[in-house]
C-alpha cells in the first residue's frame, strides 16, 4: 500500500512538470486578430426589446423604416454591434419559425411563458430579423428552438433562409417576398439554463 502511495506521488510530480505552461504576449508584435464576432449582442423577446423596442407600431411618430426605429439602428450602429442573436435564449425554446413567416396579419399570436406570459403576434420574425440586421450592419445569428422543436425544423429553417436553388422552401421565401437567400453564417442553440452553442 506504501509503495502504491509513493508511485502516486511520484507520478504526480512527474505529471505536473509536463502541466506547466508559459505565456508571453508581446503587445508590440501581434500575430493573432481576436475576432469581433465574440463581441455579438442578443436581441430577445424580453421586456420591450423587440416590440415597442427595435420594432414599433405604425402609429408611432418616431422615424422608421417599415415598422424598424431607426433611432435604435443609429444607436447600435454607433456601438459596432458585430452580430445579433434572436429569437433568443429562453424565448427561443419556444418560438416555431414559421409563425413569424407570411402576411403579418395572418400570423398566429402566442404566449410567451418565458417572460411574463404576454401575448406576442409574431409581426416581428424571420423576414424582419436579417432587416435589421442588414440596417445595423451586423450579421444575423439565429438561435434555434431545442425546447419544444425539431432537428427538421431548424433544418427547414435553414434551408428558407439560406438556400439558393429551388424547393418548396424556398418557393414559399419568394411566395413571402423574397427572391434571394440571406446567407445566415451564424447559428446556435439555446437551452433553457442560457448556455448557448455556436455551430
Amino acid at each position: 500500500m506504501k509503495r502504491t502511495i509513493l508511485l502516486a506521488i511520484a507520478m504526480a510530480g512527474v505529471l505536473s512538470s509536463y502541466a506547466q505552461a508559459r505565456l508571453l504576449v508581446n503587445a508590440h508584435a501581434p500575430k493573432e486578430t481576436i475576432s469581433k464576432h465574440i463581441y455579438g449582442h442578443f436581441s430577445e423577446h424580453l421586456g420591450r426589446c423587440i416590440y415597442d423596442g427595435f420594432w414599433v407600431a405604425d402609429s408611432m411618430q418616431v422615424n422608421k423604416k417599415d415598422r424598424i426605429r431607426l433611432d435604435v439602428v443609429e444607436a447600435l450602429k454607433k456601438i459596432k454591434v458585430p452580430n445579433l442573436r434572436w429569437p433568443g435564449g429562453c424565448f427561443a425554446d419556444e418560438y416555431h419559425w414559421r409563425d413569424g413567416i407570411g402576411p403579418r396579419e395572418n400570423r398566429p399570436k402566442m404566449i410567451n411563458s418565458s417572460w411574463g406570459n404576454v401575448t406576442e403576434d409574431n409581426s416581428f420574425g424571420t423576414h424582419e430579423f436579417p432587416e435589421l440586421c442588414s440596417l445595423i450592419g451586423c450579421d444575423p445569428y439565429i438561435s434555434a428552438n431545442v425546447g419544444s422543436g425539431t432537428v427538421q425544423e431548424m433544418n427547414n429553417w435553414v434551408e428558407y433562409l439560406n438556400f439558393d436553388g429551388l424547393s418548396p422552401l424556398t418557393d414559399l421565401r419568394r411566395k413571402n417576398g423574397r427572391d434571394k437567400p440571406w446567407g445566415v453564417q451564424f447559428w446556435g442553440w439555446v437551452t433553457k439554463a442560457g448556455a448557448a452553442a455556436v455551430i
